[in-house]
Parts: C-alpha cells; sequence; structure tokens
C-alpha cells in the first residue's frame, strides 16, 4: 500500500511539475510574442505548490529529507533504533499538525478565486497540505513500525 500511494504522489509531483514547465513556456513565448497571458503565472505558481509538497512528502518516505546524520552515523543498535524512532515521532507530530492546520485552511479559503481565472477555487491549491500532512502520516507511522519492531529484536530492517 505504501509504495502504491507513494507511486500516486509522484505521479501527481510530475504531472504538476510538468504543468508549471508548460504554463512558464507559455508565459515565455507569449512575451515575446507581445501577447499577454495572465493566468500562466497563477498556474505556474499553483502547480509548483502542489509538485514540492507531493515530493517532500515521498522525500519523507524515502528517508531523504533534510537531515543531520552525524549522530546516527555514529549510534549503534538499539541506541540508534531509537534515535530513528524518536526523529521519526518528530517528524510524524509535525506532518500532523500539518493535516490539523491544512485541513482549517482549506475551510477557510475554499471559496476564495484565482485572481486570473476566477472559476478556479484557492481549495483546490491548498488541499495539497493537508494530503502532504496525511501522506507524511503514513508514511512515518510505517517507519516508526518497523522501527519498533527493530527495537524489539523481530528482524525488521530500517
Amino acid at each position: 500500500m505504501i509504495k502504491i500511494l507513494e507511486r500516486i504522489q509522484l505521479g501527481i509531483g510530475v504531472l504538476s511539475l510538468s504543468i508549471f514547465i508548460v504554463a512558464i513556456m507559455i508565459q515565455i513565448v507569449t512575451r515575446h510574442l507581445g501577447i499577454a497571458v495572465i493566468w500562466t503565472e497563477e498556474v505556474a505558481n499553483y502547480s509548483f505548490i502542489w509538485s514540492v509538497f507531493m515530493g517532500a512528502s515521498v522525500m519523507v518516505n524515502r528517508k531523504e529529507h533534510f537531515s543531520f546524520d552525524m549522530l546516527a552515523k555514529k549510534l549503534a543498535g538499539k541506541s540508534r533504533t531509537t534515535l530513528i524512532i524518536v526523529i521519526d515521532t518528530i517528524i510524524l507530530v509535525f506532518a500532523l499538525s500539518l493535516l490539523n492546520y491544512g485541513i482549517e485552511v482549506v475551510q477557510n479559503f475554499w471559496n476564495y478565486n484565482w485572481a486570473s481565472l476566477p472559476a478556479m477555487k484557492m481549495g483546490y491549491v491548498w488541499i495539497s497540505i493537508p494530503i502532504m500532512g496525511l501522506t507524511m502520516s503514513i508514511y512515518c507511522i510505517n517507519h516508526l513500525i518497523t522501527s519498533i519492531k527493530e527495537f524489539r529484536g523481530k528482524g525488521a530492517n530500517v
């Protein structure tokens, strides 16, 4: 299930990044042609937000997010596993906060409209925050389960 979720998020991230690139290319070409296409800036900004948030969540799953690993490299055995559990717990608290406050943001700003495309709601942009928080939480819980099994000596690998 985790691998499927990650693939879905990667797909959304790649699609969002592709939309970003296409919007920027349209913006560049139309500026050189002297044509005003005002929607490209918002589409580029909001698709970039989606790609970053989906990518950040995937990086949490792959444990390739920003971290200081000097201490983890010096520790071994249960000490290292304990540190990993503490780190994953901190990330889980952060992810649950993102989920909670992301839901609030979506509820408060759902009916706001884009400036250049009034038919589009801002909720479609901001819903990426609770999605990121939820998936980060799922990934962290999976890491915690694996680390706790390792700590108890049940042979699971971190």
